[in-house]
């Protein structure tokens, strides 16, 4: 048996005493969510060439990038019986986990789901909210060795739950190669068409549409930075998600709990990505030290060492506070898109955070359940945008309309109020439309 690969993490130690600990922590946190010259010249030629040619440019650029030969878009769109084959040439395990998984989130899901509404008024007028599902929706799905059936599910269940009346998944087949997991869960979810392209061509496709792949009104879903840019560019002519940051996690410590499972913890965010952000607040410096040697201790034995190095390395901490009062305030400064609440008793402190993407309460609530199984989606507002952001949802999935019906009372009244409003902003046609109502002729 081969020794473990001897890899090193030199994660700083900082102390949120000291006089120039919050600069030094916004130093840390400060991440450029910019596209260098290369991607953002290349994403203006895709999406202006998938505008102008469309399934053309969609095969060429398939051909080009993946390696894919097809020589139509028929050769790229895959049948309902192919993802119901992937889905049984799963393990009865294997299988069962990817239905567990959905029934969960679907449950979670299916208490988010909004309904319209209305009231009348004393006079007869009535107003409301009318709730309407999306018409059609794209989801971008990773594919290659970047595969995540899990992102699969945390986006087109809440889709299916609020409603959407067709959704799109597109992802990419380098080479060829398709991920089982994958297609299964797009069949276990009931994705209704699925198209095996990637990058920046499979998001203009889906916000421009073409010859084949129709129009869609949002676009969800990770991806890299080509496709991250992508989505960027082509928000306004249809709804995105969000444009993701790399991960997060900080877990605030009382010193009670193992040093093993905080360090996994802490791995767990840091192998996504080398500029994937984990930081520990522990009031207790014992403790602090043993995480660290549990970090040294474990890390030679993760398969991915040499990202999670990196990403401690270069972005991570293990920060000695004070108080747990003063890690809330520190926690709610950085308002992270995955909090752990690694204390005796973790509920007493949940009403002190008020910026976090999902809050994980106990020792027991490992963020790994959150990304599979737990039920709350895992797609959260990364890089301080927990403070105005919220997990994606159902309610992403549905658009409001507002009902007002006047009646000839309630616009002979209200249209002496609008009347004095519009004179009052230069607007006199709208001032002229409200008093005619007023004058009944």
């Amino acid at each position: 048996m081969s020794e473990p690969v001897q890899v090193c993490a030199e994660v700083r130690r900082l102390d949120a005493r000291e006089p120039e600990f919050l600069n030094t922590l916004e130093a840390l946190l400060a991440f450029e969510d910019t596209a260098d010259a290369r991607i953002n010249q290349a994403v203006t030629e895709i999406l202006a060439a998938v505008r102008n040619t469309g399934d053309p440019a969609v095969i060429e650029y398939t051909r080009r990038f993946d390696h894919v030969e097809a020589h139509g878009m028929v050769d790229l769109e895959l049948p309902a019986s192919a993802l119901k084959a992937a889905l049984d040439s799963l393990s009865v395990e294997q299988r069962e986990a990817l239905r567990i998984a959905a029934d969960r989130v679907r449950q979670y899901h299916e208490r988010q789901l909004a309904q319209s509404w209305e009231y009348t008024e004393a006079d007869g007028t009535r107003l409301g909210q009318k709730v309407t599902p999306l018409d059609r929706v794209g989801l971008y799905v990773p594919g290659g060795r970047a595969s995540y059936p899990s992102s699969v599910l945390m986006n087109a269940i809440p889709a299916k739950v609020a409603g959407v009346g067709e959704l799109i998944m597109v992802v990419p087949t380098p080479r060829g190669e398709r991920n089982p997991l994958v297609l299964a869960a797009a069949a276990i979810t009931g994705v209704d068409r699925v198209f095996t392209i990637g990058g920046a061509q499979a998001v203009a496709a889906l916000a421009y549409g073409t010859q084949t792949i129709p129009q869609v009104d949002k676009i969800v879903g990770p991806g890299n930075a080509f496709v991250a840019e992508a989505k960027r560019r082509v928000f306004g002519t249809v709804g995105i998600d969000m444009v993701a940051g790399p991960s997060e996690v900080l877990i605030i410590s009382d010193g009670s709990g193992n040093p093993d499972w905080v360090a996994m913890d802490l791995f767990a965010q840091a192998e996504h990505d080398e500029l994937a952000q984990s930081i520990l607040l522990c009031t207790d410096a014992d403790f602090i030290d043993a995480v660290a040697a549990s970090i040294d201790r474990l890390l030679p034995t993760m398969p991915r060492r040499e990202t999670i190095a990196t990403s401690l390395t270069n972005r991570g901490a293990l920060i000695h506070v004070d108080s747990l009062e003063q890690a809330c305030a520190i926690a709610n400064r950085i308002a992270p898109e995955h909090l752990e609440l690694s204390l005796e008793n973790a509920a007493q402190w949940i009403d002190h955070i008020r910026h976090a993407g999902a809050i994980f309460v106990g020792h027991w609530s490992v963020e790994a359940l959150g990304d599979y199984c737990a039920g709350p989606n895992h797609v959260l507002p990364t890089m301080r945008s927990a403070r105005f952001s919220s997990p994606l949802g159902v309610y992403d999935f549905q658009k409001r309309t507002s009902i007002i019906e006047m009646s000839e009372a309630g616009a002979r009244s209200l249209g002496k109020v609008a009347s004095v409003l519009a004179h009052g902003e230069g607007l006199q046609a709208h001032a002229r439309s409200a008093e005619m109502r007023v004058e009944g002729h």
